[in-house]
């Protein structure tokens, strides 16, 4: 069914679909069920798609408020979930403003030295596991869609290979730093890193200099926790690309997902967007 899944994986134990914004969790529901798999959907309040919602019936999902992590686990029981896969962007800003922490996630958070996306979200995830659920790579069921090596669509831009090297270069670098997954450079020069503000938003920012043979370079962090957080690129990406005048992005092979791989591949040739894997 998937690679991503654990080798004693039982297909009897629904599976709880924690899901946050975005056409990712809406895919991974699609191919989940295909496989046959008996879902049930945990709706993120204010985040996750209506028509994802709508999906499921009334006794298959539940909702809580983003930080209400004593209720995530109380309904994680009541649908009776062997494993669970948390997938979809939640509102960054909303790990600062909008946070509903309940007991269970104040105590949390309190024992958390740093508090950023990856340590809130892999204490959530330790407190999934402690009650019994086993949360799941968050590629389970989408291993079509990852990124294969070499061009997967030819752009109208051709891309020096020092300065493809220069790129993936910073970008590990920056995924080392735990700063951003993406950078956008042109011939050598640094253009824009991803921080907080995301990729979009990073991307629009670097076409804002007008600079050449612009290549956007995203790929995975060393060690990263794919639990929850795995790279993505989608439909939204490459139209900010093609917004922001930039004609080429380079991809980390096996690491990041296409979402729904085939239409955006299509897409990109019509718009003359080189997409490859490194």
């Amino acid at each position: 069914m998937s690679r991503f899944l654990p080798e004693n994986f039982d297909a009897s134990k629904p599976i709880a679909l924690i899901a946050g914004q975005g056409q990712y969790p809406i895919l991974l529901a699609q191919r989940a069920r295909t496989a046959g798999i008996d879902l049930r959907l945990i709706e993120l309040g204010g985040e996750t798609p209506t028509e994802l919602v709508n999906d499921f019936k009334p006794e298959q999902r539940a909702t809580v408020k983003v930080g209400q992590v004593g209720k995530l686990l109380k309904e994680l029981k009541n649908l009776d979930a062997g494993y669970a896969v948390m997938v979809g962007q939640v509102t960054p800003g909303k790990l600062f403003r909008g946070l509903h922490p309940d007991l269970k996630a104040i105590r949390m958070l309190a024992g958390l030295d740093r508090k950023n996306a990856e340590t809130i979200f892999g204490a959530i995830g330790e407190e999934i596991e402690n009650a019994g659920v086993h949360l799941l790579d968050a590629r389970v069921f989408m291993d079509e869609d990852l990124a294969d090596e070499g061009v997967m669509v030819k752009g109208k831009d051709k891309i020096d290979p020092q300065h493809l090297e220069h790129g993936i270069e910073i970008a590990r670098e920056n995924a080392r730093l735990d700063v951003g997954q993406g950078v956008v450079v042109s011939r050598g020069t640094v253009l824009a890193i991803e921080a907080f503000e995301g990729t979009n938003a990073m991307i629009e920012r670097a076409g804002s200099f007008g600079a050449k043979n612009c290549l956007f370079v995203k790929l995975g962090k060393p060690e990263q926790d794919t639990r929850f957080d795995v790279p993505v690129f989608g439909l939204h990406t490459l139209q900010a690309m093609t917004k922001a005048g930039i004609g080429t992005a380079a991809l980390q092979r096996g690491s990041v997902l296409l979402l729904d791989k085939p239409k955006l591949l299509s897409e990109a040739k019509k718009l003359r967007i080189g997409i490859r894997g490194f």
